[in-house]
């Protein structure tokens, strides 16, 4: 596997983002030696040892280390306030930087991505595709799957707290759940998360690394796509910039975008596919006129709850912290267990705010240390916090052009907030959060809240959620699959009205899952690859 320089400018397939999704299409369309592929990375390679390490992400989530660190356009909903969107930017994409937890979603997501008109996606028919990558130390069973690339664990070593925040879960009349992604999503339990050995196991690290050898596989890492190339309506190459030139590698079959729900849109604007109007605002010559490109943009709004603690077992900032973490770090180097091994966000789960509904409407998670403003703002002291968000907002956004110059970051509009049920859930979900933080269980842990939300009314929340919730990562919709008019790809992820050109990332999901999108995103790199290979009788 070559990086930085194409071993020649022609390939059979190019693939444009080397993140959860294009690295297991490179994986699976590289196997058949004869057929030639490129990866393109706007990032480094994944070399970092914060990339390894999976207490890492606290020093790339909050930073721009493999990030692009992006915000939002001010969000009324959020009291005129921009989010922050950090997205991955090195192999392995956001799976280099996240949070490392494993969950599908709930089977009746991908029911009603079919229903809406996209024909193999239903649950019975996604299942097979999540079990193929999946290699689980929990075994095989009718929900999970061994042997796959991608190592599925439960935490080597969950603090302490957790157990107390599970019991705490049941004092206030939440059930537990072993196993969020088995036969019920329902409840609160520990997380499995993508990890081997206590290391971090992401997409590049699954699907790449035990492909390098594969001589027909060339990965171009530093190559920041800027256009895409047509010959009248057929892709058939990407224009990239690196090192200040600029280059171009062709495709003869297809070119498959997988850049993610922000980028992958904006790529195909620059390159003159997507809504006229917003094309010639720029200046954007307009090839193929396609409305619904960068439109039905939403994300799982999140609050989060911040607590001081007295207890020194939790992260935090403080002499006898910097001690621990030290010690930590021997007992990772020489055994790879330990502190070092946290994805902070160790327990959570699934909640119905209202008993009349048929599927959780809010997920938690529970972080083992004072998560402010995404881990940006620091406080001295030890602590611990608990995420809500929205699981299927209402509101709708969109990712648009900032400008015609291939190099700025994408305009991001999510609409946080901008339909009135999201907030009333989010409401719930902050008082269920509340009721656990305040159990018995968690007393000889619990501080002071860090944030308190005024009187503690309705309406006092409300006002905390305007001035404080931001995005739990999960961008998606900004290349919807549907067959309806606003549709961007079809449901085999071609993008219509083109040939030679697919869309296969999390932009392609009709509506957000009820639950974190990597996993998602993975299988979707799975049936796209299906879906390509088929196509070309292979």
């Amino acid at each position: 596997m070559a990086f930085d320089e194409p071993s020649s400018p022609f390939f059979d397939y190019l693939i444009v983002g080397a993140g959860s999704a294009g690295c297991v299409l490179a994986n699976r369309l590289s196997a058949n030696p004869a057929v030639r592929v490129c990866l393109l990375e706007a990032g480094g390679p994944d070399t970092s040892l914060l990339v390894r390490v999976p207490a890492g992400i606290a020093g790339m989530l909050p930073t721009r280390h493999n990030n692009w660190a992006f915000e939002t356009e001010p969000q009324p909903g959020l009291g005129g306030r921009r989010g922050y969107q950090p997205r991955g930017r090195t192999l392995g994409g956001s799976s280099a930087i996240n949070a490392m937890i494993y969950t599908r979603g709930h089977p009746s997501d991908y029911d009603g991505w079919a229903a809406a008109g996209n024909p193999g996606w239903a649950w019975h028919e996604v299942l097979p595709w999540f079990t193929l990558s999946e290699d689980n130390e929990r075994g095989e069973d009718a929900w999970h799957g061994v042997g796959g690339p991608l190592r599925v664990s439960d935490l080597r070593s969950p603090n302490p707290i957790c157990e107390d925040f599970l019991r705490a879960g049941e004092q206030a009349g939440f059930v537990r759940n072993a196993d969020f992604n088995g036969a019920t999503q329902e409840g609160l339990g520990l997380y499995q998360v993508t990890q081997a050995n206590g290391e971090r196991c992401s997409a590049a690290r699954a699907f790449l690394a035990p492909v390098r050898s594969r001589a027909n596989l060339t990965v171009i890492t530093r190559a920041h796509a800027t256009r895409i190339l047509f010959e009248k309506d057929r892709a058939v190459g990407v224009e990239f910039r690196q090192g200040g030139a600029t280059k171009i590698v062709r495709a003869t079959r297809e070119v498959v975008l997988a850049a993610g729900a922000l980028q992958s849109p904006q790529l195909l604007m620059l390159s003159g596919v997507g809504p006229r109007a917003e094309l010639e605002r720029h200046g954007v010559p307009v090839l193929y006129e396609l409305p619904g490109v960068g439109r039905d943009l939403h994300d799982h709004v999140d609050y989060v709850s911040c607590y001081r603690s007295p207890r020194k077992e939790l992260f935090g900032y403080s002499p006898a912290g910097a001690v621990r973490a030290l010690r930590a770090m021997l007992e990772y180097r020489s055994r790879r267990t330990g502190m070092m091994t946290t994805n902070f966000a160790e327990a959570g789960g699934f909640l119905r705010t209202d008993p009349s509904l048929a599927v959780p409407d809010v997920q938690l998670h529970f972080t083992v240390g004072i998560v402010d403003d995404h881990s940006r703002k620091f406080h001295f002291g030890h602590g611990f916090s608990c995420h809500v968000c929205v699981l299927r907002p209402r509101s709708r956004g969109r990712v648009g052009l900032r400008s015609a110059d291939p190099l700025a970051a994408p305009l991001i509009d999510p609409n946080f907030l901008g339909e009135d049920e999201d907030l009333e859930v989010l409401l719930r979900g902050a008082k269920a959060v509340r009721e656990i933080m305040q159990a018995e269980a968690l007393s000889g842990w619990r501080g002071g809240e860090l944030h308190e939300p005024g009187d503690g009314s309705d309406d006092a929340l409300r006002a905390a959620i305007r001035r404080r919730a931001d995005t739990v990562y999960h961008p998606v919709g900004s290349c919807r699959m549907g067959a309806d008019d606003g549709a961007v790809v079809d449901e085999r992820l071609r993008v219509r009205g083109l040939r030679g050109l697919r869309v296969a990332d999390a932009s392609i999901m009709p509506s957000v899952v009820g639950g974190n999108t990597n996993a998602p995103a993975i299988m979707i790199g799975e049936r796209a690859a299906a879906m390509i290979l088929e196509d070309a009788g292979g």
